[in-house]
């Protein structure tokens, strides 16, 4: 049972990351697509109670937003693995410009979200640490993170 935990400012490929990654094995907890805290809520508990494996596909900016599901992930027996999408904030503005609809955000908002980044550390609790960096067309590049990589 795996609790994925991804963490990134907007439009830096955690949704693409998970369709192509997660999509087949793991459920998918979002809050922008359940729209309510407590529809994740509810489906968080379900995943854990059933233990099935799943991703927050959030942006867990700070270590508090990760600690909401790392603690009963890590109570209930799952390994916990993080992912943190390495990604600039004019590249995310890029991208975040050719979104259409309720996807786009300001910008503004991308600039304060990347301001209040706190980078995951294993210290929060992960069992694994990994940095994803979109690579264009789909690609991504995967590797361990680990303390010196700040």
């Amino acid at each position: 049972m795996n609790a994925v935990i991804f963490c990134g400012i907007p439009a830096s490929g955690k949704s693409s990351f998970y369709e192509n990654r997660f999509l087949q094995t793991h459920i998918e907890i979002c809050l922008d697509k359940l729209l309510t805290r407590t529809r994740e809520e509810q489906l968080f508990r379900s995943c854990i109670d059933a233990k099935r494996s799943f991703v927050i596909d959030n942006l867990n900016i700070t270590a508090a937003d990760r600690m909401r599901y790392i603690r009963p992930a890590k109570a209930s027996g799952f390994k916990v693995i993080g992912y943190f999408f390495e990604s600039t904030v004019q590249d995310s503005l890029k991208r975040n410009r050719l979104r259409e609809g309720r996807k786009r955000i300001p910008d503004k908002a991308i600039h304060v979200i990347a301001r209040k980044l706190e980078f995951p550390s294993l210290v929060e609790g992960y069992d694994e640490l990994w940095f994803v960096k979109l690579n264009g067309r789909g690609s991504f590049t995967v590797g361990a993170l680990n303390e010196r990589y700040f």
